[in-house]
């Protein structure tokens, strides 16, 4: 049964239900199909739309966008009506009839969304990063785990296969003794749509739910060149390409360290370059360097040149490379090893969207669990703060907060304008 969506948006403060008022949320379909709710369907919400739309095991049963134009493209392509698409992400929580939902808002509604959905007794397919804030992505951890939730990030580097073998190369020691990590990310912002950042206040759009949007972000003008794609160089949304593409490499670079349940203890920043006007504030040039308590560095760096996009491990007998499908290496020799039976292997995902249905179905493992998701962002927002304040910084990976900075540790958790909060 579905809940009008007038006693819904009488309040405007955030809504959460219980798993057990929902009855039945979390079970399968009597048709045996997981039923899906996708919010946020833009460019990359569309291709996750369309992953699931190609598995026989799954029915989108709603979808939810703060734009309208994005609403009605979704639509036409799940072949749903009107009736079944949203513009507030609560109104799909509150149907009993969603098994799981797929989350690919802007960074700063991650947490909001994925929390409000564990409690509501959904499983959750999750878009990198985890959290906008290393706070957050704790709270999606914590209702994740507490509501019994399965969730998958969206890092899909851990169900490529040349991915995997770099990992298990480094794993087993086929490059000596693992010394240091390179993360090589884009440098300058892919800016879509022709805008330059100093674009003045507009007219909202009539499709476009543009408080929604902001949600709990500072309240700002709208101008076309904030919202969607382009958020992420906005620091009040995201840290440019320290989290967009460094979530991705951070996490390979996790994988193969053998670093899942941990992360860096140190972290610095240099080189650190902003655009001196303009929406576009986040760092678009840095270097930030870590180390862990085992002695392995590990820098993330800016960069133009496309060749070095990705992550490289480097050993005391060699280094290996991976990004997608791309696995290199310091020596043949070292690309034709074979495997031994005694060597570890790693978890095999060969379709990230598959592997999630996969996990639902079974209530077994995701490729890219929660808490694995939680230590890349981490990794990530250790160093947008460090450029923030321009010092090193310590870091207890068990406690997730900085040593001996209180500057540091009052950016754990973005400010957040009310009514939401997490």
């Amino acid at each position: 049964m579905k809940t009008s969506r007038r006693q819904f948006l009488q309040s405007a403060a955030p809504l959460i239900l219980p798993a057990a008022v929902l009855g039945r949320a979390g079970a399968v379909s009597p048709n045996g199909k997981i039923r899906l709710a996708c919010i946020g369907v833009g460019g990359q919400g569309t291709s996750n739309l369309r992953a699931f739309l190609a598995d026989e095991r799954v029915q989108i049963v709603a979808i939810c966008d703060v734009d309208g134009q994005h609403r009605d493209r979704a639509m036409e392509l799940a072949k749903l009506t009107k009736a079944d698409c949203y513009n507030d992400f609560r109104e799909v929580l509150a149907r009993s009839d969603v098994d799981a939902i797929m989350n690919a808002t802007p960074d700063h509604w991650h947490a909001h969304i994925a929390v409000a959905a564990a409690k509501a007794g959904k499983d959750l397919y999750s878009e990198k990063p985890l959290g906008a804030s290393i706070g957050e992505g704790r709270a999606i951890c914590e209702a994740v785990k507490q509501n019994q939730r399965v969730l998958q990030c969206g890092t899909w580097r851990r169900s490529g296969l040349k991915v995997r073998m770099a990992c298990e190369l480094v794993r087993n020691g086929y490059i000596g003794e693992l010394k240091e990590i390179e993360v090589g990310v884009p440098g300058t912002f892919a800016i879509r749509g022709g805008f330059t950042g100093t674009e003045g206040p507009e007219p909202v759009p009539a499709h476009l739910d543009y408080a929604m949007w902001m949600g709990s972000s500072p309240e700002k003008p709208y101008t076309a060149a904030r919202c969607h794609f382009n958020f992420r160089w906005i620091d009040d949304y995201a840290p440019g390409y320290i989290t967009d593409w460094g979530a991705h490499f951070v996490d390979v670079a996790q994988w193969g360290a053998a670093m899942d349940d941990t992360t860096p203890v140190e972290v610095s920043a240099s080189q650190v370059k902003r655009r001196d006007k303009g929406l576009y504030d986040a760092p678009e040039e840095f270097r930030l360097e870590y180390r862990y308590s085992n002695g392995v560095k590990m820098t993330m760096f800016s960069t133009t040149d496309k060749a070095t996009y990705g992550t490289r491990f480097i050993g005391s007998q060699g280094w290996v490379f991976t990004e997608a499908e791309q696995l290199k290496a310091s020596s043949m020799d070292i690309l034709r090893i074979k495997m031994k039976e005694s060597d570890t292997r790693l978890f095999v995902s060969k379709h990230h969207h598959r592997n999630f249905i996969d996990a639902v179905l079974s209530r077994g493992q995701t490729a890219a669990p929660a808490e694995i998701a939680q230590r890349a962002a981490v990794i990530c927002h250790m160093g947008s703060i460090a450029a923030k304040i321009g010092q090193p910084l310590k870091f207890d990976p068990k406690t997730e907060r900085f040593e001996g900075s209180e500057t540091a540790n009052a950016m754990l958790t973005r400010p957040m304008r009310g009514p939401w909060t997490i």
